[in-house]
Parts: C-alpha cells; sequence; structure tokens
C-alpha cells in the first residue's frame, strides 16, 4: 500500500524548497480554450522549468491558486509538468503582472 501522506508531504517539501531557495523565477501566462488565463511562476530545476506557483483566472471571473501552501482543491492542483517556453503556448510576463494576479 502506498502511503499518501508521505508522497504528500515529500511534494510540499520539494515545492517549498524550491520557492524558498529561488534565484531566479519566470512568469508566463497562457489563454486556455474556455477563456480563462493561466499565470505560471516557474523556476529552473535540473535543466527543467518547474512550476511553483500557478493562478487560474476563469472566464466567469473566479480565481484559483496552487503552490506548495495549497497543492490541489476540487478544481485543480499545481501541475508536476515542467515547462518549456519553447514548445509551450506561454507568453512571457513581468514579474508584477503575475503578483497582480496572485494576490488579487
Amino acid at each position: 500500500m502506498v502511503d499518501l501522506e508521505r508522497i504528500k508531504a515529500e511534494t510540499v517539501a520539494y515545492f517549498r524548497a524550491l520557492d524558498e531557495a529561488a534565484t531566479q523565477r519566470q512568469h508566463f501566462r497562457h489563454a486556455d480554450e474556455e477563456g480563462g488565463l493561466w499565470y505560471i511562476e516557474a523556476v529552473p530545476d535540473r535543466g527543467e522549468l518547474v512550476v511553483i506557483k500557478q493562478a487560474e483566472l476563469t472566464s466567469a471571473g473566479q480565481l484559483h491558486r496552487y503552490s506548495w501552501e495549497h497543492l490541489e482543491d476540487e478544481h485543480g492542483f499545481l501541475t508536476d509538468q515542467a515547462v518549456d517556453p519553447e514548445v509551450d503556448p506561454l507568453e512571457a510576463i513581468p514579474a508584477e503582472e503575475f503578483l497582480r494576479v496572485w494576490t488579487r
């Protein structure tokens, strides 16, 4: 049997460590098919850009935030997939724009 609490604790510890130790942060926005906007904060780790914060602003105006402090809920979850701005349909944005949405 898998120890889900242990896995969750390890996941939280990993994302928290990345967030607290980050010296470089990159910010992106992505529009989805339903008219929502996704805002992403990512940091480099082992040659990849790992998402440490993600906010979804739905077309209805609802805001859902995910980070090590809140990994998931009934609306969604913090992605565990690295992003690649060269391949993924992401638009680089200033940190201030990300923070405006994140702290809304």
